[in-house]
């Protein structure tokens, strides 16, 4: 395994259900890679030393590959993460790739369908409310949650996290809780005046929180997003952001050496490394 990195986020496409006006996630790729070259890429990230492979997007569920991509993943030996908006999940396509995935996340913008509108269409949170219903019945897939903490849903971050310590009681599966610090980085133009919280709103969040005993709870900070990621974007791109910045580095399947390419991009290598160790593989 690299000694730089363990996770490699594949955006695979960036359609979309939802229009997060907080989205950092690619926008308008028309033509993705095609399977082929979907495979391959998946093929490299284990041929780099990750161990882990976060299928994401846009809405991942959007191809219709995606089921094939994550079972080659998990056959050659990565730990597989599926990030999805929620609302595009259904009972069969779980059922069919439930045996190739170790972790799920879910976003939850609000406790309540009305706090959740504000920044997702109508009816997201009751989605996500039916895909938890359904993990329920796979204990073996860890289940992540996310916040980006914006100024339409800070005062209701404390009933989030009641929210999912109620559900850790009802599920036999790992569940934690990812909190983001809303981070001024898109690929399209943001009022970001309408959404940040400052630093100091976000301190006293997580003081707030300290005590929550009954799930891990994983605060992440504009200094820890800086420079925490690394991405295949979906015309098979790669892409390690700095800051509000999207630096790419050419076609990720033609990167001869890739640490060399994360130390000239001044990769936060440490704090990434730590970031993935928040959550390990169960089985």
């Amino acid at each position: 395994m690299s000694a730089k990195i363990a996770t490699i986020d594949f955006h695979v496409t960036s359609e979309c259900s939802q229009e997060c006006p907080y989205c950092w996630g690619p926008q308008d790729y028309e033509n993705p890679v095609d399977t082929g070259t979907a495979l391959r890429i998946i093929s490299k990230v284990k041929e780099v030393g990750a161990g882990r492979i976060v299928f994401t997007g846009g809405d991942p569920l959007k191809r219709p590959d995606i089921a094939t991509l994550i079972e080659r993943a998990r056959q050659i030996g990565l730990e597989v993460a599926l990030s999805t908006t929620g609302d595009e999940l259904t009972l069969a396509l779980l059922r069919q790739v439930a045996p190739f995935i170790d972790l799920i996340s879910l976003p939850i913008d609000g406790a309540s369908e009305e706090v959740s509108s504000r920044t997702k269409k109508e009816g997201h949170f009751a989605a996500v409310m039916q895909a938890l219903e359904w993990l329920r019945e796979y204990p073996e897939i860890d289940v992540k949650l996310c916040t980006p903490v914006t100024r339409h849903n800070l005062a209701d971050i404390p009933n989030i996290v009641r929210l999912a310590e109620e559900y850790t009681r009802v599920t036999e599966a790992c569940v934690f809780y990812n909190i983001f610090q809303t981070f001024p980085r898109a690929m399209s133009d943001v009022d970001w005046d309408e959404l940040l919280v400052s630093d100091e709103e976000f301190a006293a969040l997580e003081r707030q929180l300290a005590d929550a005993p009954e799930i891990q709870v994983n605060f992440l900070t504009h200094t820890t997003l800086a420079r925490l990621y690394v991405m295949v974007f979906p015309d098979g791109s790669l892409i390690i952001p700095r800051g509000p910045e999207y630096l790419s580095y050419g076609r990720f399947l033609d990167v001869a050496d890739l640490d060399a390419v994360l130390e000239r991009s001044q990769f936060d290598s440490a704090r990434h490394l730590r970031h993935s160790r928040s959550w390990r593989r169960r089985r």
